[in-house]
């Protein structure tokens, strides 16, 4: 029906005039989350990206559909959309739906979702700058060259469709899980161990799926993620070399935050359109618009970098799990070391378990290789403060002498987590932090990790002036500079002294210098690497024969309940990445190993690594984890308070419990309040940290509970006396504690 006349609306003999619903960025803190009305002159299909004004700004908005409840709002306060970015086809009704649901689980703005799903560069576009993105470039051609171009075409159309490349024979074992995946609907998670070739049954299942036949209308597609950017290019290079030749040079496209703005804008237009066939993107990829979406691949889906940690914390791996059940569309979730959270969903129900899962299971290794011999050295049995045990180092000296690689992991980057002075005990301490400011000996810097705060090494102690101030502790720069040390005498099989490489985030921050210093590896260049985690998962090294873990016992004493979990899958993966070219090991006469150096021994952890056991450890985790009511047999939520002061900020936390139990909010039975903390890292910039544990054995009476608590944390929020408080934020299924 018409609307009368008034300054957001047209003259009365204008055509008709159309309420609109849009979704639009808006954080949840503000206590504008919901969907904003405007006007326009049609009515608009949902899922249509438009441009409308939110204040003194225009922003980039998603047409949504209007609820069923929704009141009539006064004309005069509506106002028009300002532009249609009609040139795109609009975002489906599957992607709103999973839009929807992760807004509600993770208790996040609706608008703030569906822009996090979009790329940064269609932000800021207007419909003119689209249209004109979306135009085919031409140029100007000869008549000789239009004439060879037609020429062409006539006989590309004439030629038969090339076929897809020859795949590799797949082992039993890989026949064994496709067979399984053809007769079930999944979930599934691919239990297989490192080097067994899940990634082949990855391509598998995605081949499959792209030769399917559909009746939407719409070409099948593909999501494969990966928990990190640096996993990307060999697996791109991969995917491309197997699916390229059959469906064009654009039919497999990346999505991560290491590509630029119109790099990523390209590969969204890519899937949304239909022209990408495979999406290979972290965990940002979730969210992209596949029409088509057919399979979904999460590569080791045990990594916590699925977890975002700013904004709209959700997860990618458990986004993935239901997007593939909305959308009728099959999840893979692989790994040699699942979370204890798809482990437990996998056990049969017939075991006691839930049984949401189908577990799947390669133990073995593709060809000969076989997985590595763990070696356990106890340092309480070596000379005082090595860094490395000479057992160790005459090993890697014997491999480096053969030709062969090692690997040695060291999850702390810099030189030393600290400098100290012994006549006064000062530390370098951030000064924005409750951290220590790390040293980092390649350019004389103290650097935080946390807040980025750095400031050049002091020649003496700023308090008592000594001039002997001294590292403690050890980082990968620190384990590069001993190990050249002790190697420098060593000599490759071709006479030339053996080659010290490291790989972390220091020495990978330049655009393409993780691509060349992996090229490194491969080539044999480097013989033995140092680095971080980012070197520990994933990689295929075809030459390390030895993987050495250097201090891995700090995870061990951690307040988080997560802590041996994380080390025992990092450990696990690290050794993976030893003897996996089983031809080359037997060519070599040798057999790959792991070492683990540590001041405990006889830890779980260590035992279960030392027989390749995660069944053992996953068993007896899990025992405890149920006996103390931890997750996966409870549900937890934080609420993270920053404030100037960290009595401001439990201050703000208190209130918002006494608000929950004043209002009598649902399921307040149901769920346990914690008293407010501070965090574990309790000042970063300037800005004091405490948190608020929610915790439930039932997940459904937590969503209620948070859920009906959000419009009272607003409340209090507005409050006079919370006025120092910088933010808040909710985080449902939290990683860290």
């Amino acid at each position: 029906m018409p609307l009368p006349p008034d300054s957001a609306s047209p003259s009365p003999d204008s055509a008709p005039v159309f309420r609109v619903q849009v979704a639009v960025h808006t954080p949840v803190h503000s206590g504008v989350g919901g969907l904003l009305t405007y006007t326009h002159t049609t009515a608009l299909p949902p899922g249509t990206l438009v441009r409308v004004p939110l204040g003194n700004r225009e922003l980039l908005g998603v047409v949504w559909d209007s609820p069923a409840d929704a009141e009539p709002v006064p004309n005069a306060q509506l106002k028009p959309v300002r532009s249609v970015l009609d040139g795109l086809p609009p975002l489906d009704a599957r992607w709103r739906r999973l839009v929807a649901f992760a807004a509600q689980y993770y208790q996040r703005s609706l608008g703030e979702i569906a822009l996090t799903g979009l790329p940064p560069a269609l932000k800021d576009m207007t419909a003119e700058q689209l249209a004109r993105r979306l135009a085919p470039k031409s140029k100007k051609l000869s008549k000789k060259a239009q004439a060879a171009l037609d020429a062409q075409a006539v006989a590309d159309a004439a030629a038969p469709a090339p076929a897809l490349p020859p795949t590799i024979a797949l082992s039993a074992e890989q026949q064994g899980v496709c067979a399984q995946m053809d007769q079930h609907p999944g979930p599934f998670l691919l239990y297989g161990a490192t080097g067994s070739g899940k990634t082949e049954v990855y391509m598998q299942r995605v081949q499959q799926a792209l030769l399917a036949a559909t009746d939407t209308g719409f070409p099948t597609q593909a999501l494969v993620m990966v928990p990190e950017i640096n996993l990307t290019p060999q697996l791109l290079e991969r995917f491309t070399a197997r699916f390229a030749p059959q469906f064009g040079p654009q039919a497999v496209v990346s999505m991560h935050s290491g590509m630029t703005n119109p790099q990523r804008l390209k590969s969204w237009l890519a899937a949304h359109t239909g022209q990408a066939r495979v999406l290979l993107g972290t965990r940002m990829a979730v969210f992209a618009s596949l029409p088509g979406l057919q399979v979904i691949v999460v590569d080791e889906e045990h990594d916590p970098s699925y977890k975002q940690q700013e904004g709209a914390r959700y997860s990618a791996r458990d986004l993935a799990v239901w997007r593939a059940r909305s959308q009728g569309a099959q999840v893979i979730l692989g790994s040699a070391t699942p979370s204890l959270e798809s482990w437990h969903a996998s056990e049969p129900a017939d075991s006691g378990g839930p049984g949401r899962y189908l577990r799947l299971h390669m133990p073995s290794r593709i060809g000969a290789a076989e997985l590595p011999r763990v070696r356990l050295v106890d340092m309480r049995q070596q000379p005082r403060k090595a860094v490395f045990s000479p057992p160790l180092i005459a090993a890697i000296t014997e491999r480096v002498q053969r030709g062969e690689q090692a690997l040695v992991l060291l999850n702390r980057r810099g030189f030393a987590p600290v400098l100290f002075c012994a006549d006064c005990n000062w530390k370098s301490d951030c000064p924005h932090c409750s951290a220590h400011q790390v040293f980092h000996k390649g350019d004389r810097t103290l650097r935080c990790h946390h807040c980025g705060f750095t400031q050049r090494v002091p020649h003496a102690c700023p308090e008592c002036g000594n001039p002997d101030i001294l590292p403690l502790g050890k980082g990968t720069e620190q384990l590069e500079e001993e190990l050249e040390r002790l190697l420098r005498n060593v000599q490759r099989p071709d006479g030339n002294p053996a080659r010290v490489g490291r790989i972390d985030a220091d020495t990978t921050r330049l655009k393409g210098a993780l691509e060349q210093q992996l090229d490194q590896v491969h080539s044999g260049e480097i013989d033995v690497l140092v680095g971080t985690q980012m070197v520990a998962k994933g990689h295929d090294f075809r030459r390390i024969t030895l993987v050495a873990a250097v201090q891995p016992d700090g995870a061990l004493f951690s307040s988080d309940f997560r802590a041996p979990e994380r080390l025992f899958c990092l450990l696990m993966q690290a050794a993976g990445r030893a003897g996996r070219d089983g031809s080359y090991v037997a060519a070599q006469d040798s057999r790959p190993e792991m070492w683990v150096q540590t001041q405990d021994p006889e830890h779980m952890v260590f035992q279960a690594l030392r027989q390749h056991d995660y069944p053992r450890f996953a068993q007896r985790q899990l025992r405890e984890r149920e006996d103390a009511g931890m997750p996966p047999f409870a549900f937890q939520a934080l609420v993270r308070a920053d404030a100037r002061t960290q009595e401001a900020a439990q201050d703000f936390l208190r209130a918002a419990s006494d608000a929950a139990r004043q209002g009598e909010l649902p399921h307040l039975d149901d769920v346990f309040l914690y008293p407010p903390i501070p965090m574990a890292m309790q000042r970063v910039a300037d800005v004091e940290r405490a948190q608020m544990l929610i915790e439930a054995t039932d997940r459904r009476a937590l969503q209620r509970f948070l859920h009906a608590w959000q419009p009272w944390l607003h409340w209090v929020r507005g409050q006079p006396q919370h006025k120092s408080l910088v933010r808040w934020l909710v985080d449902v299924d939290p990683q860290s504690l």
